[in-house]
């Protein structure tokens, strides 16, 4: 990989986030990622950034570490190749460097199909996406290993794909869904090599991580934390916090808000859902009303922007859903909880607690599936597992075994 241009333009990269006020940290951490880059470039076989950050998921195991890693090397493979700066509107990886630009014509034409097929039955662009691209990645893993036909492609070599050799699992079972689906989709123009390649794949459950939760405990000190003054909270950071904690609203939706969203008169919050393309309307409580109106009159910069939410520092634009993550990390920071290595800090977390509570409180999957903007009720299951006034309900009375008072007192 050829880093004389970034060895020596990447100053001027530090500079220009300096006058752009990004915090010192930040720039900090390009840095000392630049430098890293820079001194194993030589002794490493990359030949793209995305190969470095390929080295760091073998070695890291927070999906938050991971994606921090993602944004900044992209970010700096942004302006190594094209010259771009930071403007909060961008991260990740050069297009042209994607799995699907490097496959064989060959095996392009089946995501090609499978995006047709797809975008005539009405499916969602990024439902699409998300699977032509898990596809494409599998494809490319085919065509690295020496394979260039479907045909050609043996169990063993899928197998390696899923499975290492000790027998851990490699891939995950949405990945294996997404393959599933290109290659279901090209039977009807490969049905032999499509129906063979299906019968490879291993069979995995569907699993779900446990999902953490705010205690009452947390609850409450984020709560008083937004409403202290006295702390380094700002107005934008309460008003955010507020609309998370009491709506249930995902990052990107509040991200995506304008001043029209919000409707005065009739007391509504009216909301464009970033995941669903759906339209739905929620209250305006007193709460979160006021803390809008505070931080509207009081902080928020002069600007024609149409946005709800903009950056106080630096050059003026929407505020971004990735930098939802920092200000709820703020507000989890001035509570003075969920301070450990792990603990969840994003505000989907609080969309838990609202569903939860709601749970608890006898309120109907329906409601809470409305409330939350979900597109089918189902989607309310998940939050179950959490429930815990009900788990309660189900638990088995042991007085009748014969278990010794010391098993409880250790």
């Amino acid at each position: 990989m050829q880093v004389d241009n970034l060895r020596e333009n990447y100053p001027k990269l530090l500079l220009q986030m300096e006058s752009s006020g990004y915090s010192t940290d930040y720039i900090y951490r390009f840095q000392k990622e630049i430098q890293w880059i820079l001194s194993e470039a030589g002794t490493r076989d990359w030949e793209c950034y995305e190969d470095v950050y390929r080295y760091y998921e073998t070695i890291l195991n927070s999906s938050e570490t991971l994606e921090s890693k993602h944004a900044i090397i992209g970010a700096i493979e942004q302006f190594d190749l094209y010259g771009k700066c930071p403007d909060s509107k961008w991260n990740g990886f050069a297009k042209n460097r994607n799995a699907y630009s490097r496959l064989t014509p060959t095996f392009r034409v089946l995501i090609d199909y499978y995006i047709k097929e797809e975008t005539e039955r009405g499916i969602k662009a990024t439902t699409i996406k998300a699977t032509s691209n898990g596809a494409a990645n599998f494809l490319y893993a085919m065509q690295e290993a020496g394979f260039n036909q479907l045909e050609e492609i043996t169990e063993d070599a899928v197998m390696a794909i899923f499975v290492s050799r000790e027998g851990k699992l490699l891939k995950s079972y949405t990945y294996r869904r997404f393959v599933t689906s290109v290659l279901k989709a090209c039977i009807s123009i490969e049905p032999d090599a499509c129906q063979t390649i299906l019968s490879f794949l291993p069979r995995q459950k569907r699993t779900r991580k446990n999902i953490q939760y705010l205690t009452e405990r947390e609850s409450k000190k984020i709560c008083d934390s937004l409403g202290d003054t006295s702390n380094t909270l700002t107005k934008c950071d309460r008003a955010i916090g507020k609309l998370a904690m009491y709506t249930g609203l995902r990052s990107s939706d509040i991200a995506a808000m304008d001043i029209t969203s919000i409707d005065w008169e009739k007391d509504l919050i009216r909301v464009n859902q970033q995941k669903t393309g759906n339209q739905f309307t929620l209250p305006l409580t007193a709460i979160v009303g006021n803390a809008i109106y505070e931080y509207l009159v009081d902080e928020r910069p002069p600007s024609q922007d149409p946005a709800l939410f903009l950056t106080l520092k630096g050059s003026i634009r929407r505020i971004s859903p990735g930098n939802m993550w920092n200000v709820s990390a703020r507000i989890m920071k001035a509570a003075g909880v969920r301070q450990g290595e792990g603990d969840r800090k994003g505000f989907h977390i609080f969309r838990h607690r609202l569903a939860t509570t709601l749970l608890g409180n006898e309120i109907s999957q329906v409601v809470i599936s409305r409330t939350l903007g979900h597109s089918s009720p189902s989607s309310t299951e998940m939050y179950l597992s959490a429930d815990f006034v009900h788990l309660k309900e189900c638990a088995l009375n042991i007085s009748c075994f014969p278990v010794s008072k010391e098993v409880f007192n250790d």
